[in-house]
C-alpha cells in the first residue's frame, strides 16, 4: 500500500507509493471616364434576399467549420499513478493529468484525500481526439487496468479514495458508460461495482504526482504493482505508441 504523505519522497526506503495601391494588369486600358452601373431594381434585391435566406445553414455557421477535436474523460481505478502509465501508451490520447474529483472539500490535498475523509477518488482526466480513440475505447483500456468488481479497493490500496469511478461530462457519456458498464457485467461473474456520475470539479493532483511512472520507473510501487498490470494490459490490448521514455 502506499503510504499517504503530504508531500512525495523518492526515497524509496520510506513509502511504496507517491503552449497598396492596386496596380492595373498589363495591357489594360487607361482609366477613362467611369460608366455608371445599373441600380439594382426592388426586385432584384427580393431575389437576393430570397437567395441568401435558402442557403444551406452549414454554409452559414462558421462554428461547424471548426468543431473540436479534443474530449476529456475523467476515470478512478485505483492509484491514479497507474492509470495515467496505461493511457499514455495509446495514439489519440493527448494529455493525462493525475488528480481527485467525487468529493466534497474545496482544493483537497493528497494527504486529505488519503486520509478518506473528503470524499474524493484519485482520478486522472484524460484529454483525447475520438478521431484517433473512441469513448468506447477509452473505457475499454479502463476495465481492463483496474477490477471493477473491488469495492472500495485495488489489491494493497484500500479506501474510498480507491474506488471504481466513471465521472462523466455529459449525458452522451453517461449512455456510453452504462452500455459498456453492462457489457462488461455480463462477463464477469462477480457484480460490476463501478460508480457513473457527473463530473462536478476536477482538481489536479500536486506536481510530484504527475507523471510519476514516467519520472520514477524504478520505484518500488511502480515495479511491484504498477510493472504487472502494464504487462496484463499489452496482452489484452497491445499499446499503439511506443510509451514515453522512462525518467525523461
Amino acid at each position: 500500500m502506499r503510504a499517504c504523505t503530504s508531500g512525495k519522497s523518492r526515497d524509496t526506503s520510506t513509502s511504496v507509493k507517491r503552449m497598396p495601391k492596386m496596380r492595373l494588369y498589363p495591357g489594360a486600358p487607361s482609366a477613362g471616364p467611369r460608366t455608371p452601373r445599373p441600380a439594382i431594381s426592388p426586385r432584384g434585391m427580393a431575389g437576393i434576399a430570397l437567395l441568401l435566406i435558402t442557403l444551406p445553414v452549414t454554409a452559414m455557421n462558421p462554428s461547424d467549420q471548426s468543431k473540436p477535436n479534443t474530449r476529456l474523460a475523467t476515470l478512478g481505478g485505483g492509484c491514479f499513478w497507474c492509470l495515467e502509465a496505461a493511457y499514455e501508451r495509446y495514439q489519440g490520447v493527448k494529455t493525462v493529468v493525475s488528480g481527485y474529483a467525487g468529493g466534497a472539500t474545496p482544493h483537497p490535498t493528497y494527504k486529505e484525500v488519503c486520509s478518506g475523509t473528503t470524499g474524493h477518488a484519485e482520478v486522472v482526466q484524460i484529454s483525447f481526439d475520438p478521431a484517433i480513440i473512441t469513448y468506447d475505447q477509452v473505457l475499454d483500456i479502463f476495465w481492463e487496468i483496474h477490477d471493477p468488481t473491488s469495492l472500495n479497493r485495488q489489491g494493497a490500496d484500500r479506501g474510498t479514495q480507491y474506488r471504481s469511478i466513471i465521472l462523466v461530462h455529459d449525458a452522451e457519456q453517461r449512455q456510453a458508460a452504462e452500455r459498456s458498464r453492462d457489457r462488461v457485467s455480463r462477463r464477469l461473474a462477480d457484480p460490476v461495482v463501478t460508480e457513473i456520475v457527473s463530473l462536478e470539479i476536477f482538481h489536479p493532483a500536486e506536481d510530484e504526482h504527475q507523471d510519476f511512472y514516467r519520472r520514477n520507473p524504478s520505484y518500488p510501487y511502480c515495479v511491484a504493482v504498477i510493472d504487472p498490470k502494464l504487462k496484463k494490459l499489452q496482452k489484452q490490448l497491445p499499446a499503439t505508441r511506443t510509451p514515453p521514455a522512462p525518467g525523461g
